[in-house]
């Protein structure tokens, strides 16, 4: 079983080619918005791995998914934690009943 990391890459790769074939480097580059130069670096990781494999013909790359024994692990959460807080000089209002001003008299 291949683990593969969820929100990386590799994931959005491996997903597109379970749905899809066959599949091109330029369809990969549509599908996924990102450059070619960098889904050609993860596919030869991938096909390193044993997990696609590159058919280059003249002009056209295809792409073929080997394996369809994944695992997807890990989640999706926010990189920076969010701190909410109240301003110091915040108070809760008070009721005018229990106000002594002159404007409540």
């Amino acid at each position: 079983m291949i683990e593969i990391v969820k929100g990386t890459v590799q994931e959005q790769i491996i997903k597109i080619l379970q749905n899809k074939y066959p599949v091109t480097i330029s369809d990969l580059k549509k599908e996924t918005g990102l450059k070619t130069q960098r889904i050609e670096r993860v596919l030869r990781k991938l096909e390193v791995k044993n997990i696609v494999q590159l058919e280059s013909l003249p002009g056209v790359t295809y792409v073929r998914l080997l394996r369809h024994d994944f695992r997807f692990i890990g989640r999706k959460r926010q990189r920076k934690f969010v701190k909410h807080h109240i301003s110091k000089g915040f108070k809760p209002e008070e009721d005018a009943a229990d106000r002594d001003d002159m404007m409540f008299q």
